[in-house]
C-alpha cells in the first residue's frame, strides 16, 4: 500500500537530504563539508530521519544510477519493482534529479548564500548594504576585503554608503558604491543593469568604465558589449513578480521556467503569442491558470514537475 504524500516540510527536508548524500558521495566533501552536515543533523529530529532514510534508500537500490536512487526520497515508499517502473518512463523521478542535477556544482552548495528554484532571500549585511537574490542563485560574502562573487543566477546589491562592495562574476568586476545594481550571470554573459546611482565596470578584457542610472550592459567573455536603456520590468522578481509588456509568449516562459522545479515545455506554435501584466512568482501554476484563461492554450500536467503547453483545440 502507498502511503499518502510528505507535506511541503518534509518533502524540503527530504530534498535536503538527498542534496547531502550525492555531496558525501561525490568524493569532494571537505571537513567543511562534514562539519556542516554534522550541524545540519543536530538542528532537528527530522533531518537524521531523513539523512537514515536516504542512505537506506541509496543501498537498496544500489545498482541503480544515483540521481533515480535519490528521487524515491521525495516520494511516498514504494516497492523496488514500483521504483524500476517509474524509472522506465523517467517523468515520476523528475523532482529530486532535476533538482540534484541543477543545484549540485559545489561552488553552488558551498556559497555562503543561495536560494533553490523559486525561492527568493533578502539579507542585511553588517555594513548596512541589502543583497537579495532571486531564484537559483548562490553569492560568496568576503566583507573583510569588500568583496562578493556572484556564483550563479542573479543578485540586487544596494550600496548606501562610500566604501564600495566589488562584485566579482566570470566576465568580470562590478564596483558599487551609493548605488543600486542588477547583476545576472548566465552561461555566456552576465547583464549589469545599474537602477541609481553610478557603478564602475572591469570586463576581462577592455578598460574600466562607468555605467549610470537608466543604463544596462552585457559583460562577455571577450570584453563589454553595448550599453542599453535599463528594462523598468526586468527587475520585478525583487518583489516577487514578473512582469511583461507585450512580450512574446516564449519569452515570458523560459524566465518563468527559471522559478519552476522541473520541466514546462510548450509548443512552438505558441511562442509568438504575446503576454501583458504582473504575475506573483509565489505560485507558477496559477499563473500557468491565467494564461490558459486570456490566451488560446491549455496546461497539460503529467506530475506537478512535467507541465506542457499546447494551442487550445476549437470545440464545434
Amino acid at each position: 500500500m502507498i502511503g499518502s504524500a510528505p507535506s511541503a516540510e518534509a518533502r524540503q527536508v527530504m530534498r535536503a537530504a538527498a542534496q547531502w548524500l550525492a555531496l558525501m558521495e561525490s568524493g569532494s566533501a571537505n571537513e567543511r563539508d562534514r562539519a556542516e552536515l554534522q550541524s545540519w543533523l543536530d538542528s532537528h529530529s527530522s533531518h537524521e530521519q531523513a539523512w537514515q532514510k536516504a542512505q537506506l534508500l541509496r543501498q537498496r537500490f544500489a545498482d541503480l544510477p544515483s540521481a533515480l536512487a535519490m528521487a524515491s526520497l521525495d516520494r511516498p515508499q514504494a516497492s523496488r519493482r514500483t521504483v524500476l517502473k517509474r524509472a522506465v518512463g523517467a517523468v515520476a523521478l523528475v523532482p529530486a534529479a532535476w533538482l540534484i542535477s541543477r543545484q549540485l556544482p559545489l561552488d553552488v552548495w558551498r556559497a555562503d548564500l543561495r536560494t533553490a528554484t523559486g525561492e527568493g532571500k533578502k539579507v542585511r549585511l553588517a555594513d548596512g548594504s541589502s543583497l537579495q537574490l532571486d531564484t537559483a542563485s548562490a553569492v560568496d560574502i568576503d566583507l573583510k576585503n569588500r568583496r562578493l562573487k556572484l556564483v550563479e543566477g542573479e543578485i540586487a546589491l544596494k550600496v548606501p554608503g562610500t566604501s564600495p562592495l566589488t562584485i566579482r562574476t566570470h566576465f568580470g568586476d562590478v564596483l558599487v558604491s551609493q548605488s543600486d545594481v542588477c547583476v545576472r550571470q548566465g552561461q555566456s554573459g552576465c547583464k549589469v543593469s545599474v537602477l541609481n546611482g553610478t557603478v564602475q565596470l572591469q570586463p576581462l578584457r577592455g578598460p574600466v568604465f562607468s555605467l549610470r542610472g537608466g543604463q544596462q550592459i552585457s559583460l562577455l567573455a571577450a570584453g563589454a558589449g553595448n550599453v542599453e536603456p535599463f528594462d523598468v520590468l526586468a527587475p520585478g522578481w525583487r518583489d516577487g513578480v514578473l512582469m511583461a509588456q507585450n512580450q512574446p509568449l516564449g519569452d515570458f516562459l523560459r524566465e518563468l521556467s527559471t522559478y519552476r522545479p522541473g520541466i514546462l515545455r510548450w509548443e512552438p506554435e505558441l511562442e509568438s503569442l504575446r503576454v501583458t501584466g504582473s504575475f506573483r512568482l509565489e505560485d507558477t501554476d496559477r499563473v500557468l491558470a491565467l494564461l490558459a484563461a486570456s490566451l488560446p492554450l491549455e496546461v497539460h500536467s503529467r506530475t506537478r514537475y512535467w507541465v506542457t503547453l499546447l494551442p487550445r483545440k476549437n470545440i464545434v
